[in-house]
């Protein structure tokens, strides 16, 4: 199983997750956040096309999340997977579209991949985040989230992988020029994770099987790579440069379990 970033940030949100198994590939697409037109322009930086997708995933109906999905779904025919929460409030119910929904905690198999949707707080109307299995390894995948629950833990520990909300330093927030209720949203408990609160996340864990960590969703305005990897590198005991920061232009390439 492999896993790539198209971008990650409050300007668009897409991650592609691939399993092979002989001489047949599962490509799924984790959010949409981008134009179709975008979308087209960051999947060829992989070699990839939208034709190719088996499914595109949704977390929750922030546009940054499901921006062009609906677009895509319609234009290419690709099913789109989301709570019964988030359809009804991006009206994906009424589109014509192939929308399959999902419950939290109720697995979904998509030939070979297995999607495992689990619910987080955050300030979304039916949010989910997902882990990923092609039967061999497991990739968890935590952004848009407030806090830690023993649930999270529980899904999260013992993955292979891991991409985890580092967005913003609680410094730079506070001493940002936001508004106070805007700060109050972020730093919340149903807002977005700090590089500390992350790093709580990520000690919290089984990390024996842990091969690659991203930190993802980082605030452009409140945040900054280094600090974001600094912090996760302390947890895991090795330097900041060997954690990866998954970039809103960029994302990040691909990424292989083994």
């Amino acid at each position: 199983m492999r896993f790539a970033s198209l971008g990650s940030g409050s300007e668009g949100n897409a991650l592609i997750v691939e399993a092979r198994s002989g001489s047949t590939t599962t490509r799924v697409l984790l959010d949409c956040g981008f134009s179709a037109k975008e979308l087209e322009r960051r999947l060829a930086r992989l070699d990839c096309k939208v034709e190719q997708l088996d499914a595109i995933l949704i977390t929750h109906e922030h546009s940054d999340h499901i921006g062009g999905a609906l677009t895509v779904a319609r234009k290419w025919s690709v099913p789109l997977y989301m709570s019964w929460g988030t359809a009804r409030s991006v009206g994906a119910d009424e589109a014509d579209i192939d929308l399959r929904v999902l419950w939290g905690d109720e697995s979904v198999a998509i030939r070979d991949l297995e999607l495992h949707p689990y619910t987080v707080p955050h300030d979304a109307r039916e949010p989910l985040q997902f882990a990923f299995s092609d039967g061999v390894h497991r990739l968890g995948v935590l952004t848009d989230v407030g806090m830690s629950t023993p649930h999270i833990t529980a899904i999260l520990s013992g993955c292979e992988g891991l991409v985890l909300e580092c967005n913003h330093d609680a410094a730079m927030l506070a001493a940002s020029r936001y508004p106070q209720s805007l700060k109050a949203r972020i730093s919340g408990n149903h807002g977005h994770l700090s590089n500390d609160a992350a790093a709580s996340i990520l000690a919290s864990l089984d990390r024996s099987r842990l091969q690659h960590v991203v930190a993802a969703h980082l605030s452009q305005q409140n945040n900054r790579p280094d600090l974001a990897r600094s912090a996760l590198a302390a947890v895991l005991d090795t330097i900041a440069d060997d954690v990866m920061a998954a970039s809103q232009e960029d994302g990040f390439a691909w990424l292989a379990l083994s």
